[in-house]
């Protein structure tokens, strides 16, 4: 199943612009790593989504 994104056209140098490079306080525990993104982050649900799929890929291997 194909699903049309925002970023489906997107060269590697969007992606990381836009996912990768963000200013966020991240906390790591014993049992995890969190991440907190501000509110005002405008691609926050695709970066949820991304998060999403990439958690589903690593509990099928």
């Amino acid at each position: 199943m194909i699903q049309i994104t925002e970023l489906q056209n997107a060269t590697v140098g969007t992606i990381r612009t836009k996912l990768l490079k963000l200013g966020a306080l991240i906390t790591v525990s014993t049992r995890r790593i969190l991440i907190a993104i501000t509110s005002s982050y405008p691609y926050k649900h695709i970066f949820a989504t991304a998060h999403r799929r990439l958690k589903m890929l690593s509990n099928t291997a």
